[in-house]
């Protein structure tokens, strides 16, 4: 019988397979790109599509969608991965919307969400001229995620219909696509947050250190514990900055990301912590579930 170390490396290591497998499918089709929002899910995405055509490197090119409200440490961790690995990095940001103003605060998290998320996405999707989007999106995030087949065909506009998907039989994947259509390519579907986690630990990945706890200035929102990243949050709520040591379990916009109060600082105790808790990952996020901003909504506009 296998060890418990034994019996995650065999599961990590089918898991593995299975998603360096469907990387290697995305360099059939035209013209992919892979998504980067940095996160831990990027992270090892990424890391799958070295392994899948080293020794020479990524195939195609990275895309981040930059809404000018990311963590600093994440577009700095972003800047040094790119530098050490020698990525083409395209980055892609609403500009428009943020010259006209358009923040969390002024629009609120739904309308914010799809101008410079959903807008800005389809905008570097058209223009990059992409027929294949890689995505890190895990069927155990959410209800609407558990729906998307690993190749996932999307209609005209980036619209996401889920009983318009093609079949998953015999590992084969067809890559004619329709005109005005394109494909999401999800190769880590099948994993969970905590596989995420022990491959991280197994491969020494380094991610951005906002996961583990640290004292951080503050406040608190509707209940919520946000993280004061520039005097932009603090101008808008006028709260004075309280040291909590916090970490996240999600990273994504800064004032619709919030933090827990946490003692984790190391991924053997983040691991242990997943093993024992069944409190959702995604409910950090602010913005998965408001009504007509649930996730699902967000993803028939074309949101991955």
């Amino acid at each position: 019988m296998l060890n418990k170390t034994a019996f995650d490396d065999a599961v990590l290591d089918e898991l593995e397979a299975q998603a360096i497998w469907a990387i290697r499918e995305c360099a059939s089709f035209q013209n992919p790109v892979l998504m980067y929002s940095v996160g831990k899910d990027s992270t090892v995405l990424l890391h799958l599509a070295r392994k899948a055509f080293a020794p020479g490197p990524i195939p195609f090119p990275i895309l981040h969608i930059d809404t000018g409200w990311k963590f600093q440490e994440m577009i700095t961790f972003r800047d040094q991965t790119v530098a050490q690995l020698g990525l083409d990095l395209r980055v892609h940001s609403n500009f428009e919307a943020m010259q006209a103003g358009v923040s969390p605060f002024s629009h609120g998290s739904d309308e914010y969400t799809r101008i410079m998320k959903t807008v800005a996405l389809r905008e570097a999707l058209d223009a990059g001229a992409f027929d294949l989007a890689i995505g890190g999106a895990r069927r155990d995030e959410e209800r609407s995620r558990a729906k998307e087949r690993m190749f996932s065909l999307r209609g005209s506009g980036h619209s996401w219909d889920p009983r318009n998907q093609r079949p998953e039989f015999w590992n084969t994947v067809n890559n004619l696509l329709p005109e005005g259509s394109t494909m999401r390519a999800f190769p880590i579907s099948n994993w969970t947050e905590l596989d995420v986690w022990k491959y991280i630990r197994r491969e020494e990945l380094a991610v951005v250190p906002l996961y583990f706890a640290s004292e951080r200035p503050t406040i608190e929102v509707n209940g919520s514990i946000l993280m004061v990243d520039d005097n932009r949050l603090t101008d808008e709520y006028d709260q004075p900055p309280v040291i909590r040591k916090i970490r996240f379990r999600t990273l994504g916009c800064y004032p619709l990301t919030a933090a827990e109060e946490s003692h984790t600082n190391s991924l053997d105790e983040l691991i242990n912590e997943l093993e024992t808790t069944n409190r959702s990952e995604r409910a950090g996020r602010l913005i998965d579930g408001e009504g007509q901003s649930s996730m699902e909504a967000k993803k028939l506009e074309g949101y991955f």
